[in-house]
């Protein structure tokens, strides 16, 4: 009896220590977009060439995100973002809707003064700092440049509370949102989770911060995300922490190789058994914050090739829905582990009207760095894998994910 009480004991205090955000799943903007007839348009229009010749000027001079060569330093892309997380800032609290992004570093939100159509009462919610008695002014100004876009505010700090609450948090009032990336996003905002030298906005970033103020159990957080439409929640965030439930096997531990994006090494690319791309190692970022799995363009367009995917005239790759069940496994190899995905895992799939399409879940982005070129295991990936990000031992952990 006394053995049950202690197992009780360290149960409901583990429990206890582990926070749990609860993220749900909608339709991406890219598939909104499809359903309405004006995808093609709208990438045309958002391209970084044609968007950074009509917005320029809008911005002050010497806004350092709009840097040349900024975008290919961060990659940042919302148009195919499922997973979204409530968080609230103020006294008493806001509440926002937030992508919860390993990729970047940043926590903003909409603010009551932004200008732009995003920022419409009936699409996005606002941040009113005059209606917070916790609110601090900053004054300072910032810009993130993401892949479909700009925004621009000012910085502030506030009580903000995610599962636990964290007190004089740094974030950006977005004030100017141009493009309709942001009018047709179904979040507020986004929350990095990334190392601070990714960050624009000056100050600790949010898990940092949580760190600094020994409000997390460990420096540890994870994600599970859910293949099941189904399930309810469609995914966690854990802060503090792990849970065994959710994952099969023991975790596989990988060192980080740089501390700015969850970075790894990543062995090899394989299809069917045989290594087709960096059989000498390159470099891998695990991103919460991408949907898909990105890879330098040569190899992702070969790795397309040897799936069966075709190119469309706007970038994305269709597969035969037919054939879906006879295409190859793609394996990384990670850790001296493989990680394996079938052809149901890396295959979208997307109704439009009573029709069926498949898209191929890799696609092509082209970031360089001093260790090589990157890699991006996103949401594609992580579905089917449980991630664990440990900031006390700089690594990243992955196990099979268990699903409904």
């Amino acid at each position: 009896m006394l053995k049950l009480l202690l197992v009780l004991l360290v149960w409901s205090w583990t429990s206890s220590a582990l926070i749990r955000v609860p993220l749900r799943r909608l339709r991406s903007i890219r598939t909104q977009l499809r359903a309405d007839g004006v995808l093609e348009e709208f990438l045309k229009d958002h391209r970084p060439d044609m968007f950074n010749r009509r917005y320029a000027q809008c911005f002050p001079p010497g806004t350092p995100s709009l840097r040349l060569g900024r975008s290919s330093e961060r990659v940042y892309n919302f148009m195919d973002a499922q997973y979204f997380g409530e968080i609230s800032l103020g006294i008493p609290e806001q509440n926002f809707s937030v992508v919860l992004d390993t990729g970047s570093a940043d926590l903003w939100v909409p603010s009551s003064y932004c200008v732009s159509q995003a920022c419409g009462k009936s699409l996005h919610r606002r941040f009113k700092a005059f209606e917070s008695s916790s609110f601090h002014h900053d004054g300072r100004m910032f810009g993130i440049h993401y892949g479909s876009g700009h925004l621009l505010g000012v910085m502030g700090r506030d009580t903000l509370k995610v599962g636990l609450t964290a007190i004089n948090q740094e974030f950006g009032e977005s004030v100017y949102e141009p493009g309709a990336t942001f009018v047709l996003a179904k979040f507020d905002g986004v929350l990095g989770l990334g190392f601070p030298s990714l960050a624009e906005i000056l100050g600790n970033p949010v898990f940092d911060n949580m760190m600094a103020q020994k409000i997390v159990d460990k420096p540890v957080f994870s994600f599970y995300l859910s293949r099941s439409g189904g399930s309810s929640p469609d995914g966690e965030l854990l802060l503090g922490g792990i849970d065994e439930s959710l994952y099969n096997g023991p975790i596989n531990w990988i060192p980080l190789t740089s501390k700015g994006y969850w970075q790894i090494k990543m062995d090899s690319v394989s299809v069917q058994g045989v290594s087709s791309f960096c059989p000498r190692g390159c470099q891998a970022i695990v991103d919460t914050g991408t949907s898909l799995i990105a890879g330098p363009t040569n190899d992702s367009f070969l790795l397309q090739q040897l799936i069966g995917a075709t190119p469309t005239n706007i970038g994305e790759f269709l597969i035969d829905c037919s054939r879906v069940s006879s295409l190859p496994h793609v394996t990384f190899a990670l850790g001296g582990v493989d990680y394996t995905l079938t052809a149901e895992h890396y295959v979208r799939r997307e109704m439009l009207g009573d029709r069926e399409l498949c898209f191929s879940g890799f696609q092509a982005v082209d970031i360089v760095t001093p260790e090589g070129p990157l890699w991006i295991l996103g949401d594609v990936f992580l579905r089917r894998f449980y991630s664990v990000f440990d900031r006390g031992q700089e690594r990243v952990g992955l196990a099979v994910a268990k699903q409904p």
